[in-house]
């Protein structure tokens, strides 16, 4: 689409976060806009009692003294305190940079390091001591108001000042945050973000997805993240829709069916999880047999959405990685009809969308967001340009360069085609494909995605350099681990063939391999946002992978 749509809200015309908080605490200053659950409890904070604490945060950081653009980190699973504090930063003068509360010791140290963090707040976190323990020394560390954070400065007292009286606005040039990407390989990359490039792209998602003050939105996907960050913290400050976070694992369905979203955001794996919860409850037969009939189904339909806490959404979306055609058309069988969308941090999660939803286009990522640009290169890659694109990578103008062709467009990586309407398809990732023995090369997205379709496989990564043939190395959800190993063995045996009955002869699986060990954040495997780290996988499982065996179907412990 063109850079210069008529409906398109300009950039010139785009207000800072900061100068909408200012409006909301004026004019709605009694409304609700944060919930918290604590301890069983919500604590809750309208727009005003949230302006007034990053006013005190601000207060705090600038008796600091530190130079304006210092780099504040952020260092949290989701909270009320994490937009707070990044609205306090932002006040202050100062740049946030986040960071995965997933995130292992060599990461912390790295991207502390990189951004010449002097501080960083630190909020709920699995590994906690951990975690802590490897923030360098001369980084302050101040604590988010929950139990067990072992910092000198604790938020209560960091905040235990007046707020700031004057209301400061940044240059809508000026960098906003540096978010270090979760890549698959390699050191993390610091995409660097102004209030112009990201403001854009959450004021405009409101159009996109018709968001307003009405809705209703559980955060729970991580904040440090480019798409929580931009379609539910900062489009929350345009639309003034109220915001609930999650207390922890265990209490995610409670808080999800108290919220009542009328948008839900999730990934792939997620809903996954969702469809085995159900059919652990209902059989697929008997679910089937049910929604068959006419008036029986829908009750039936309504009462399974109410049942996940998701009976007042009107808009449901996953992104990060692909979601399984099978399990959309599942879910579109009780009511739920996903859209995904597709993005990237370098381009503020804001490419593409399938919101209306086509059962049509089940498969794609939508067409182009208005104001964005999409074009598919010689070789197949899928280039973007907008103005929410980053202006570069922190302190890397070599590989900020190399990420941007001579006309200003940026290289996704991602291969792709579009069809007559505008629907792209991502066929897979350039630095993914491989060639086998034969010298044939095979793109695995495609593969992995026609694995994914049956229910019982969760997890996926299709390899085989240098190999005669392909192979497939997965790991079955939680609920088909329980059941009979021949009985599954004869599902997958059915799914190998079936696939490659749709293959050509050099992409032909030669076999599955079937983990026990789920791939986790924690044993390294996945990416904070869940993606397969494909190399990582190939070199730990580098044995099992080069090993003859004759069955098309091998268990590994």
């Amino acid at each position: 689409m063109p850079l210069d749509n008529a409906n398109l809200i300009s950039q010139e015309n785009i207000l800072s976060p900061l100068a909408l908080l200012y409006q909301w605490e004026s004019t709605k200053p009694n409304t609700l806009f944060l919930t918290q659950p604590k301890n069983g409890s919500d604590v809750t904070f309208t727009w005003a009692e949230t302006a007034n604490q990053a006013r005190r945060v601000a207060a705090g950081l600038r008796e600091l003294n530190y130079p304006k653009g210092s780099r504040i980190a952020i260092l949290s699973k989701n909270c009320a305190e994490w937009m707070i504090a990044d609205l306090g930063i932002m006040m202050a003068g100062h740049i946030s940079v986040p960071i995965f509360a997933t995130a292992g010791k060599d990461t912390i140290q790295y991207v502390l390091k990189h951004a010449d963090c002097p501080l960083i707040f630190i909020g709920k976190l699995d590994n906690m001591d951990e975690q802590v323990a490897s923030v360098p020394d001369g980084v302050a560390k101040v604590g988010f108001p929950y139990p067990d954070i072992p910092v000198e400065t604790s938020w209560d007292s960091f905040t235990n000042n007046a707020p700031i009286e004057d209301s400061p606005l940044p240059d809508m040039n000026d960098i906003m945050t540096i978010i270090y990407t979760s890549g698959s390989t390699g050191q993390p990359k610091g995409v660097v973000h102004t209030y112009k490039t990201i403001c854009w792209a959450a004021r405009n998602s409101l159009n996109a997805l018709s968001v307003n003050d009405n809705d209703r939105i559980v955060s729970y996907l991580p904040l440090a993240h480019i798409t929580e960050r931009v379609l539910v913290e900062l489009a929350s400050f345009y639309s003034t829709m109220q915001i609930r976070f999650v207390e922890s694992l265990e209490t995610f369905t409670h808080d999800v069916k108290t919220c009542q979203p009328t948008l839900f955001i999730s990934v792939p794996r997620l809903w996954t999880k969702f469809q085995m919860g159900v059919l652990a409850k209902i059989p697929q037969k008997k679910l089937s047999f049910l929604l068959s009939i006419p008036f029986v189904g829908k009750k039936v339909a309504k009462k399974i959405r109410a049942e996940m806490g998701l009976g007042s959404a009107r808009l449901w979306a996953s992104g990060s990685a692909p979601l399984a055609p099978a399990t959309i058309e599942w879910f579109h069988k009780i009511g739920i009809d996903i859209s995904e969308g597709w993005g990237m941090t370098e381009n503020s999660a804001y490419g593409t969308s399938s919101v209306p939803f086509r059962l049509d286009k089940i498969g794609s990522i939508g067409k182009a967001y208005d104001g964005v640009d999409v074009r598919i290169a010689e070789d197949g890659e899928i280039q973007v340009a907008s103005p929410c694109n980053m202006i570069g990578y922190y302190k890397e103008p070599e590989k900020t360069s190399g990420v941007f062709t001579n006309d200003g467009y940026l290289r996704t990586g991602d291969k792709g085609i579009i069809d007559s309407e505008g629907f792209v398809k991502i066929t897979g990732r350039l630095k993914d494909i491989f060639k086998t023995e034969k010298g044939k090369y095979v793109t695995p997205a495609p593969i992995e995605a026609k694995l994914m379709e049956n229910p019982i496989v969760e997890q996926v990564c299709v390899t085989g350099t240098n190999l005669p043939q392909p192979i497939a190395l997965l790991v079955l959800s939680e609920e088909a681990r329980a059941h009979n190993k021949d009985g599954i063995e004869q599902s997958l045996n059915a799914t190998l063939q079936h696939v490659n009955s749709s293959l050509e002869s050099h992409q032909r699986l030669d076999r599955i391999v079937v983990f026990k060990e789920e791939w986790s954040i924690e044993n390294d495997l996945l990416t904070p946002t869940l993606k397969v780290k494909r190399h990582v996988i190939e070199e730990k499982f580098k044995s099992v992978i080069l090993q003859e065996h004759s069955g098309s179907v091998v268990w590994k412990d």
